[in-house]
């Protein structure tokens, strides 16, 4: 198929906004954000992609630009595959392109239900869902088990709170036992 591995560091763009897809991304290692700025350059970030999960496929199905980018939040390992071979594999293998659609759907169905969310509790309960969200992704449950991989200005960006606010909820959270703080770092 013509893969080849990628690396790179944090603050690297993928792609970008307003760019043609002519590739098939998936992360092997690191985290990727999607995001996209506003008009008064106020960032927002659309998803946090980990190992295993593609980046901006669903553009490669649109012959449209892509609506946002893609970023390095650490060191990563990129699979590239270009657009035509893919499809082209696509084609002959029906049961990975039935897996795409699977996780496409699993993706869309996750954003809406965040998008519920965060639009409309306040602020203490757009941050619990979103870690909600992102402790799903592991096995261990228990209370305080997940180190959330992200700053405070990013879980601001993902939620849509000013990073004041966000903060401040994080504090009251940890008040609250709903989550811990160790060496700077949220535990949920």
């Amino acid at each position: 198929m013509g893969a080849t591995e990628e690396d790179y560091n944090p603050g690297d763009y993928i792609f970008r906004e307003r760019g043609s897809p002519q590739f098939y991304y998936q992360v092997v290692t690191g985290d990727v954000k999607l995001n996209n700025y506003n008009t008064d350059g106020k960032e927002f970030i659309q998803n946090i992609l980990t190992s295993k999960d593609a980046v901006g496929e669903s553009m490669l199905f649109t012959e449209k630009a892509y609506p946002m980018n893609a970023i390095a939040l650490t060191q990563c390992i990129i699979i590239k595959v270009c657009k035509t071979s893919l499809l082209s594999f696509l084609a002959v293998n029906p049961e990975i392109y039935l897996n795409i659609c699977k996780s496409l759907a699993e993706r869309l169905y996750r954003k809406f239900v965040l998008m519920q969310k965060i639009s409309s509790h306040n602020a203490a309960e757009r941050l619990t869902e979103v870690l909600v969200m992102m402790k799903k992704e592991q096995e261990n449950q228990a209370r305080y088990t997940f180190e959330v991989p992200l700053t405070r200005q990013q879980l601001a960006s993902l939620t849509g709170l000013c990073v004041e606010t966000t903060i401040r909820t994080i504090k009251k959270l940890e008040r609250e036992k709903k989550l811990q703080i160790k060496n700077r770092k949220i535990m949920f």
